[in-house]
């Protein structure tokens, strides 16, 4: 199954967002010269221009927007859902803010989620520092040697960590990991490893490590790093990470946010976008060379993951704010979503 339409740029009603500049009259504590310091009460006016007719009518739309919501708050409301973030929304330090703040949310309404990350921006960034031009070969790094400890150095000692604070910092709490700790990823080559190097695949994901944490309303962060069985690291897609976690966990959604508006019936027309499709509809748009490039390993991890049991997998545009909410709590969503 198929569906496509034409995919104007998407944003959240204005009334689904808090506008700083709207502050409802508060109740103050007013300096006073009474005796033994009591102090008296005021009223301060709105600070904003708004008619308080204007400032009600925006105050009840965002009530709306959220009575909408009630009924997928309603549906996840326990269940997991597997974050794999990376692409423009790691760049924008505004689309950053705005993706930990939807993620808090949902951990906030009852949803369980774990986020997986990649950082290819920052690692190139770091490549670059320490003079060497990064490579890609059928959307995945080459990594040699030198390139494999600064993924690892960027990925788990910097990317993660800063993740794990604005998350804290957004009034949630995170706990870092890596596919090294207690054993959660274990790699091996990929078959192309004479051209890729230090590229892995998962063989095996244990996510005994996972479950108190979810358990505990915490948010597990994972740096997409893992090891084989002699201790060799490897650098492993984080999309294909992500899946295999998914799968691992018994997750009810896998979301991937990138850089890309979703799968396109016709790859030079942004305006094609696939809102759903299924699995036999994704294996016959790559046989036909529809999809191609980056967006090979994204379709392969998510069908994978559907075949073992994640209900959806959703190939979301992390440039869209607030893409995550979009997709998890409306009918329309911002992205592609593959079912099984």
């Amino acid at each position: 199954m198929l569906l496509t339409k034409p995919h104007p740029a998407l944003t959240l009603p204005s009334a689904s967002l808090p506008n700083p500049n709207l502050k409802a009259a508060r109740v103050r504590p007013l300096a006073s010269s009474a005796p033994h310091g009591r102090r008296g009460l005021r009223v301060s006016a709105s600070s904003s221009s708004l008619a308080p007719a204007q400032a009600a009518s925006a105050a009840l739309n965002r009530v709306d927007v959220l009575s909408e919501a009630l009924p997928f708050i309603q549906r996840f409301k326990g269940k997991t859902v597997v974050v794999k973030y990376g692409g423009a929304a790691m760049k924008s330090p505004e689309l950053q803010a705005s993706v930990i703040r939807d993620l808090v949310l949902l951990s906030c309404v009852g949803l369980r989620p774990v986020l997986v990350h990649g950082g290819g921006p920052e690692i190139n960034s770091w490549l670059q520092r320490v003079g060497v031009e990064p490579q890609f070969r059928n959307g995945l790094r080459v990594t040699d040697a030198l390139t494999m400890e600064v993924v690892e150095m960027v990925l788990v000692g910097k990317v993660n960590k800063q993740l794990v604070s604005l998350i804290s910092l957004a009034g949630a709490t995170a706990v870092g990991l890596c596919g090294k700790d207690a054993r959660l990823l274990t790699a091996r080559p990929s078959p192309d490893a004479a051209a890729l190097g230090f590229v892995g695949e998962v063989t095996r994901v244990d996510p005994s490590v996972l479950h108190p944490i979810i358990a505990s309303g915490h948010i597990p962060v994972i740096a997409t790093v893992a090891a084989d069985e002699t201790g060799q690291a490897y650098n492993i897609n984080a999309d294909t990470a992500a899946g295999e976690i998914a799968a691992a966990i018994g997750a009810e959604k896998l979301l991937l946010i990138t850089d890309v508006s979703g799968i396109l019936a016709d790859r030079d027309d942004p305006g094609s976008l696939v809102k759903e499709i299924d699995i036999a509809g994704v294996r016959r748009m790559v046989a036909e060379g529809k999809v191609g490039g980056g967006m090979i390993p994204k379709v392969g991890c998510c069908v994978r993951a559907l075949a073992q049991g994640v209900h959806t997998a959703s190939i979301i545009d992390g440039r869209v704010p607030h893409s995550l909410l979009l997709e998890i709590l409306t009918d329309e969503g911002t992205g592609t979503m593959i079912t099984g």
